[in-house]
């Protein structure tokens, strides 16, 4: 006698809830355009970090209306060119200068718009995005302008996709304590773990290979950046829960949104033009 089969089995979802397969080409091209920008022309990358920074910021300004938050966000857009450019030309001086001059139009800009309490929102949400986005890459394009600023460039973009995938790994494979089960249930402990070991490998390995210095300062710039790295994207997933959003976009393939992929990579750059700064001196 025949036996009826029972309803199919739901499809299995990976633990990541992502594409794997597309978000590892994806990966992989943006990673080769970074590379190849570089150290063809370092311009090149300054203009894949303007596109990203404006991207991030019109994605940011889609979510925040789900609040009825209004960002400026033409004012924002001229300010992160303003201040991507010249932190590239004239340094830390001209970044602080220019993000300044940004909040100030921001304001200007919103206040001409109308006044009230909806304004001074509006406003301070420009601000802060000002300073979440254009003011922290600036600190990338600093280290840029370097003359061997392609290397510390690859150096901290590395490391912040070592802490991704480190984490992303070891998350999948052997996770089994929540690190932020409030904010993130996906991140565990373990995936931090993979994080720090994956980035303490990369970096000492950067900089004995790509600067001939101590392994050990590599080390210490792994962790550094692992807490950063973890510090931005549990600071951005706080943010999309609150604005009940699983992604800031869908630009990405496999990743979602510009601004879940900056999301480490910005509260990192000032920390590791600091410490690179500190301990190795700017060479040819």
């Amino acid at each position: 006698m025949t036996q009826l089969a029972g309803p199919a089995a739901p499809p299995q979802v990976p633990r990541s809830g992502r594409n794997v397969p597309v978000a590892i080409v994806v990966g992989l091209l943006l990673l080769g355009a970074v590379g190849a920008s570089l150290f063809w022309h370092k311009e090149i990358f300054l203009g894949l970090a303007l596109l990203a920074v404006g991207a991030a910021l019109w994605e940011l300004a889609q979510a925040l209306a789900r609040r009825d938050i209004h960002l400026p966000l033409l004012p924002l857009l001229v300010g992160a060119v303003g201040i991507l450019v010249s932190s590239y030309v004239a340094g830390s001086e001209a970044l602080l200068v220019s993000f300044m001059l940004t909040a100030g139009g921001v304001v200007v800009w919103r206040v001409l718009d109308g006044t009230g309490p909806a304004a001074l929102r509006d406003a301070n949400a420009g601000i802060f995005a000002a300073a979440y986005l254009p003011f922290m890459a600036g600190f990338a394009m600093i280290m840029l302008s370097m003359p061997d600023g392609a290397r510390r460039v690859l150096l901290f973009v590395l490391l912040a996709v070592a802490s991704d995938v480190g984490g992303y790994v070891a998350g999948v494979l052997v996770g089994r304590h929540p690190l932020a089960p409030a904010v993130s249930p996906k991140k565990t402990w373990e995936g931090l773990a993979g994080s720090v070991v994956l980035s303490c490998v990369v970096g000492a390995i950067g900089i004995a290979w790509g600067f001939g210095a101590n392994p050990l300062i590599g080390v210490g710039l792994g962790l550094a950046t692992v807490i950063t790295a973890t510090v931005g994207d549990l600071s951005e997933s706080l943010l999309k829960r609150d604005l009940q959003l699983k992604d800031m976009g869908s630009l990405l393939p496999g990743h979602g949104g510009v601004l879940d992929r900056l999301d480490s990579m910005l509260l990192s750059a000032p920390v590791v033009y600091l410490v690179l700064l500190a301990f190795l001196p700017v060479g040819d």
